[in-house]
């Protein structure tokens, strides 16, 4: 019952926590079409914050791990790729203009011409790839909290780079999906 009580609170909590950090981003946005350090800060640690609570939401044992288990290679390929894409496409794009502090122009190459938020899809695999390490029904609450999180940032990002950037980010948004290219996910 405990750790029901405490998922059920994690679950609750950590979406308004990630509201009330994204509306003092938006702020910043808007006064200095940057974040400052102290909000890099505050986005970090909101996304730290969803990590920790893995240990509440996930057994996250190493024992507990089932090497057996078939979704443990596919676990780990999805772990692997992601960070590798992840950091890829970080790296390409620059640390300070992935963590809002620095901009420079609309950028619409490389894996920006696939998906509006790469980072946002790569980080999500390996979130899926690590809650599939100890497969439950709490794993699926901790990754839609990411979810959760994920498109509160993106839509504050979105609002942003269409006052930063106008009629080029709305032809952008037209052309290439916010996260994959699927049906109906433009």
């Amino acid at each position: 019952m405990d750790d029901i009580l405490a998922a059920g609170l994690v679950a609750v909590l950590l979406p308004i926590v990630g509201a009330l950090v994204f509306r003092h981003l938006s702020g910043d946005y808007v006064r200095h079409g940057r974040l400052s350090r102290t909000s890099t800060a505050l986005q970090i640690s909101l996304f730290v914050l969803h990590g920790a609570s893995s240990y509440i939401l996930l057994d996250s044992r190493l024992s507990a791990i089932d090497t057996a288990n078939p979704l443990f290679g596919f676990a780990l390929v999805l772990m692997g790729g992601g960070l590798v894409l992840l950091l890829t496409t970080m790296g390409r794009f620059g640390v300070k203009r992935a963590v809002g502090q620095e901009a420079s122009g609309l950028t619409c190459s490389g894996m920006y011409r696939k998906s509006r938020n790469p980072q946002v899809v790569f980080y999500g695999i390996v979130v899926v790839g690590y809650s599939l390490l100890w497969p439950s029904w709490t794993g699926v609450i901790w990754v839609i909290l990411y979810a959760i999180l994920a498109q509160m940032m993106v839509r504050m990002e979105e609002a942003h780079l269409k006052r930063a950037y106008g009629a080029e980010y709305v032809d952008y948004c037209t052309s290439t999906p916010r996260y994959m290219d699927l049906p109906g996910m433009k």
